[in-house]
């Protein structure tokens, strides 16, 4: 299979087809696609769904993806790699792990509320528009118009956990779950006492309920979450382990070391120069 990587930071890209099948193929960037008109099928990781005008997808890093054109389309797309990333400030990216945890990586739009399909559209077009023009500043005019975008796809992903019914024990942990990502910044809401009311379960009965649907406790799951988003830093962002251990209330910076260090293997600090390395 293909793997197609990306020699700059940011790429815009407008492709118009005609009954042509993209490959399937792997990247090692990160990939926005916006459809502007036609349809067929995306595939993601072998599963299918069709697509139409206005729908807009997230493609991951060493995702399997192709699209299958049926009638003549119009995408767009938004590619970006990691030194990109690490341009932009802590609560973008904090927006963009978002994405990261809450994706299922199956087919489909991502924008759920109507309102917004017209509202990327607009950007989009904006992109394309700004992207053929030289204005002075126009790489900044970009680069945020592109994060507006991430934002609000970050936004529709929110949107679709807080209101997604439960129908069922599996639901109602997924929920949890998601409580537990939207708040990994505010310590006083990750109290299994506070989880419990939440969720109207017993607080004696919530960390043997947790335990038994995740196989850990609630506070090694909150801790393993911010070891995870600490190697997003460490690969995406040029933060300072000070802010690092500030941002996640660590005591000091030896206690961050142990912990990651147990939980990758490496130091962060070795954890950072073997990604960038690569």
């Amino acid at each position: 299979m293909e793997v197609r990587n990306l020699h700059q930071p940011f790429e815009l890209d407008l492709l118009e087809i005609r009954e042509y099948d993209i490959q399937k193929h792997k990247n090692t960037f990160f990939e926005m696609v916006f459809v502007l008109g036609g349809k067929g099928v995306q595939i993601i990781n072998d599963h299918r769904l069709p697509y139409i005008s206005d729908q807009f997808f997230v493609i991951f890093p060493q995702d399997s993806h192709s699209f299958e054109v049926e009638s003549f389309t119009r995408f767009f797309f938004i590619r970006f790699n990691e030194s990109y990333l690490r341009t932009q400030d802590q609560d973008w990216v904090r927006k963009l792990e978002y994405i990261f945890h809450t994706h299922n990586h199956l087919p489909g739009c991502v924008l759920k509320t109507i309102s917004d399909k017209p509202l990327v559209r607009a950007l989009v077009e904006g992109l394309i528009l700004e992207n053929t023009n030289q204005h002075p500043q126009q790489q900044e005019v970009l680069k945020q118009l592109v994060n507006t975008i991430i934002t609000i796809a970050a936004r529709n992903m929110q949107l679709m956990e807080s209101t997604h019914p439960s129908t069922g024990n599996r639901d109602e942990i997924m929920q949890i779950l998601s409580y537990i990502h939207q708040n990994i910044y505010a310590p006083e809401l990750l109290k299994s006492a506070v989880i419990a009311t939440q969720f109207n379960i017993a607080s004696s009965y919530i960390g043997e309920y947790f335990k038994s649907k995740t196989d850990q406790s609630i506070q090694q799951y909150i801790q393993n979450y911010k070891l995870k988003l600490i190697e997003r830093r460490l690969r995406f962002t040029n933060m300072q382990m000070n802010e690092i251990v500030h941002e996640f209330g660590f005591t000091d910076a030896s206690h961050l070391n142990r912990l990651f260090k147990k939980h990758a293997g490496l130091s962060p600090t070795e954890f950072r120069k073997s990604i960038r390395l690569v």
